[in-house]
């Protein structure tokens, strides 16, 4: 195996695909990435068993490529690589079962492991298949990812629900206290809804892969994993074995407030007033009444915070409370200058939602004060 790299071109997979790899692995073949030459296209591997990401560099006809496959330290090769002066290039060459790059006077061995040994996450028959832009995706997943849950006990809460329906794909993340919803309406044609848990780690990994937004990314879900192909990479995660909660319940039906109000000025004051808000509990008191919105926080060293922000709401009045850090991430989430929050009564859920388009939808559980 050899052959030539300019450093730059080089390093963009590199990073991508070492960021899958683990620090702490039982296997040690597991904190290597794998290096494959074939004809003119190198491709790198990393993964952690439940994660696999490939990355893709088309060498030059010049590059004097041998084929072949080896795998190496993943962090160590990265660090190599991102210590090399910009615009190096770099000579890689398997001589003996070590690893020689040459680049300039620098010139590196590092130790190797089998490409035999190297796990690769078996691909699901079938399945559905489906293309969409980049940037949609990505927006999906960055509209909704905040509310997953952190190692929940209730494990298929730890991830992410993918819905494929014909006509549209819907994203859904819950922790039990809220719940934020994205939908992107798009061509796909499926013979029957499939609904799949994409795990944490793979909802971050694929939102940090979506970098060219007009590009084509090939969606596939199976039974046991979902993979995402792109000229740059291809991606693979298996998912969560669990039944996601029916989020359709969850949703507030026939609330008899509405409220509209500017998103900045809101997000601005729930963000003041969470200064003096209780540490542990951030909760918050919203007291509506015509035209007004009153946020009020309180801590136990009876310190007091209070805003005023003017909306549009015309109703009885209403005292509810909320965790501030859920409102802020929500307002956080939703684009576009008017926001719409419609409640019913001091113990039901609030919907938020953008006020210009329906496509997102976020529920707020609320706290008894």
């Amino acid at each position: 195996m050899k052959f030539s790299i300019p450093r730059d071109a080089l390093i963009k997979p590199l990073n991508l695909v070492a960021g899958v790899v683990e620090r702490r692995q039982t296997l040690p073949v597991l904190a290597n990435v794998q290096i494959v030459t074939d004809g003119n296209e190198l491709s790198l591997t990393g993964t952690d068993l439940e994660v696999e990401l490939i990355g893709r560099v088309s060498l030059e006809p010049s590059s004097g490529a041998v084929p072949g496959e080896i795998t190496v330290p993943a962090k160590k090769l990265v660090d190599i690589c991102k210590a090399l002066p910009e615009g190096a290039q770099v000579d890689i060459q398997l001589d003996e079962q070590k690893l020689i790059i040459k680049s300039g006077r620098s010139r590196f061995q590092l130790s190797t492991l089998s490409a035999s040994d190297f796990p690769s996450v078996e691909q699901g028959k079938g399945g559905q298949r489906f293309t969409v832009k980049q940037g949609d995706l990505k927006r999906l997943i960055e509209k909704t990812n905040f509310a997953m849950a952190q190692q929940d006990v209730r494990y298929y809460l730890n991830g992410m629900l993918f819905e494929v329906e014909s006509g549209h794909l819907r994203v859904v993340a819950t922790d039990g206290h809220r719940l934020a919803m994205a939908t992107l309406p798009c061509d796909i044609n499926v013979d029957q809804p499939s609904q799949v848990i994409l795990p944490r780690k793979g909802v971050i990994e694929l939102s940090r892969l979506l970098m060219n937004e007009d590009q084509d990314a090939e969606v596939i879900v199976s039974n046991n994993h979902i993979r995402v192909v792109t000229q740059d990479f291809t991606f693979t995660s298996k998912l969560i074995d669990g039944k996601f909660p029916d989020y359709e319940r969850v949703l507030p039906r026939g609330s008899t407030k509405l409220v509209l109000g500017s998103r900045s000025e809101l997000k601005q004051a729930f963000a003041r007033t969470a200064i003096l808000s209780n540490e542990k509990y951030r909760g918050i008191r919203i007291v509506l009444s015509s035209g007004n919105l009153q946020i009020i926080a309180n801590n136990p060293e009876q310190e007091e915070a209070e805003e005023t922000v003017a909306v549009d709401y015309q109703g009885e009045s209403l005292e509810i409370g909320f965790n501030v850090s859920y409102l802020l991430d929500v307002l956080s989430a939703v684009s576009g200058d008017t926001v719409k929050f419609s409640l019913s009564d001091a113990n039901s859920s609030a919907l938020i939602e953008e006020s210009e388009s329906e496509d997102c939808q976020y529920v707020v559980m609320p706290m008894r004060l």
